[in-house]
């Protein structure tokens, strides 16, 4: 029951994280530290291994992603708000190259040392969510792309392991990506 209770407290302040996220406001990534704690503990309860891996994760860059939107430099070295940006064709050659790698490693390092019962499903969220959350520090809008890929993926995997309020959250997070993406690109237009 405990467990039950800390899942749904990470999933409502995951929900509050994306929300945050769309209104492009800095204090998600205190949010997303807290609810981030959480979620180590619940996919680790869950054996889903490389997602409680992925949450330690998003713990670390939440510091980073907190640094990266509040101390962002205008060409005279004054301090400005982040801007959205558009991935260039070199920096999305480069980080599918990262994915790649890290999906291999991943994967095989679920498969052989743990009990995961799905490990390569596992690594493949992981990994596309280790992208996308990069991508997210530094404003780049195409990152709402890998999230709605992840978001609807990561919500039948954890149904199919009985975590439903999460999975409920992932298909709401799913939907909210695709709000994201609209109201990013258009912000990205009138800049």
């Amino acid at each position: 029951m405990e467990n039950n209770w800390l899942e749904i407290f990470g999933a409502v302040t995951m929900l509050l994280y994306i929300c945050l996220e769309i209104k492009q406001k800095p204090v998600m990534w205190v949010v997303g530290f807290i609810s981030s704690l959480v979620y180590v503990f619940v996919f680790f309860q869950s054996k889903i291994y490389g997602y409680a891996v992925l949450y330690v994760y998003y713990v670390v860059i939440s510091i980073y992603g907190w640094y990266c939107w509040r101390n962002a430099r205008q060409p005279d070295g004054s301090l400005t708000e982040l801007q959205i940006s558009r991935i260039r064709i070199s920096l999305a050659l480069v980080l599918t190259a990262i994915f790649i790698v890290l999906y291999m490693v991943s994967g095989y390092a679920l498969e052989r040392f743990t009990d995961s019962p799905v490990p390569y499903l596992d690594a493949l969220g992981t990994s596309s969510s280790i992208v996308a959350t990069w991508m997210l520090a530094h404003k780049i809008l195409e990152h709402w792309m890998l999230w709605i890929f992840v978001n609807f993926f990561s919500a039948v995997l954890c149904f199919s392991q009985g975590l439903y309020p999460t999975a409920g959250l992932f298909v709401v997070y799913g939907v909210l990506s695709v709000v994201g993406w609209g109201k990013w690109k258009k912000s990205v237009n009138t800049i």
